[in-house]
């Protein structure tokens, strides 16, 4: 029994598995501001950009805010078009978070094997392990981004499924790698969830010292809290992936952009530096309501499979103990003759 208390509650996958479940319940209840915050963050004011484009594109329309997003994209394509590139965008999160805690408690873990005297990690160590965590994630699961940007930014008249999505950007752009546009900004991007994760441990230890369990609406707003100061800090990235992975704007001619620092300079250059912030309401809202329902679920997740493992090993301890019984059962009559 001594052994088995040593061992670690869940083993890495139990992580990943539950902070998957955790994002995809979480990301598909709040999806629409997604769309809308992505929408939001690929326009480009018409007053400026929109004269060099084509006058066949009647579908490029300007959103002035969420809530106008919103009714103007259920106008046009019904109350489906909110969820437009759900599917791919549900596949991403699930891959994308599975290999994000998969290696975040590997690497955790070792770092504190190493420790001669047994510690919790400093702020500083706590964002490295998540960057490299993340790093390690975006580059698996940066293609099925690639193609859900590209069918939330699309048309209606024109979107086309997950496969057939992933084949036109493989045909019409860079060949294969065309599935990794923006990888260096989403390495970049690595200190987002580095930032939350960082900032939720740290609000964790502070606010609730000990506490090995936390109650839903603990984990709920300590994962709002961390989420919130990610995004405000990392704001101008996210556009400018955003703006790398979905289709160019009509000023553009159709020329793809090279780099995510082309991005911020074409947004700056069009619409001033504030436009870097742009669809900021929607992102917050939706990584307020994402991290704070991915993190209550997590906890609960993880709490029901240490339960669940606790009790596979009992089973285990007790199946052996009864053939342990029955070899001593067995050799006892030999013993007495």
């Amino acid at each position: 029994m001594g052994a088995q208390s040593k061992e670690a509650p869940l083993p890495p996958w139990g992580f990943a598995v539950a902070g998957a479940a955790g994002a995809v319940l979480a990301n598909a209840v709040v999806y629409p501001l997604d769309i809308v915050k992505t929408r939001l963050q690929v326009q480009v004011k018409r007053s400026k950009a929109a004269g060099g484009g084509n006058p066949a594109e009647p579908e490029e329309e300007h959103y002035k805010n969420t809530s106008d997003a919103i009714a103007k994209i259920v106008k046009a394509e019904g109350v489906a078009g909110l969820y437009a590139g759900m599917t791919g965008s549900l596949i991403g999160v699930a891959s994308t978070n599975f290999a994000y805690f998969y290696w975040y408690t590997v690497v955790r873990t070792l770092y504190l094997s190493y420790q001669t005297v047994p510690s919790s990690p400093s702020t500083a160590v706590e964002l490295s392990l998540g960057a490299v965590s993340g790093a390690v994630a975006q580059l698996f699961t940066i293609p099925v981004a690639v193609v859900t940007t590209r069918q939330q930014t699309q048309p209606k008249l024109e979107r086309k499924g997950l496969i057939d999505t992933g084949r036109e950007v493989v045909a019409s752009e860079d060949g294969w790698t065309g599935l990794w546009r923006g990888l260096k900004a989403s390495l970049v991007l690595v200190v987002n969830p580095a930032i939350t994760y960082g900032a939720y441990q740290r609000l964790r230890e502070s606010i609730f010292p000990g506490k090995k369990n936390l109650q839903p609406w603990e984990a709920f707003l300590l994962g709002s809290l961390s989420k919130s100061m990610a995004t405000i800090a990392t704001q101008p990235l996210i556009v400018a992936k955003v703006g790398l992975q979905s289709r160019p704007p009509p000023g553009r001619n159709g020329k793809p952009f090279k780099s995510f620092i082309e991005v911020m300079a074409y947004i700056i250059e069009h619409e001033g530096v504030m436009a870097l912030f742009k669809g900021i309401a929607p992102q917050i809202l939706k990584g307020l309501l994402v991290q704070g329902f991915l993190m209550m679920t997590k906890e609960r997740m993880e709490l029901m499979f240490i339960l669940l493992f606790r009790y596979v090993r009992q089973m285990r301890a007790e199946r052996l103990q009864k053939f342990a019984e029955m070899a001593a059962a067995k050799g006892a009559p030999i013993m007495a003759k």
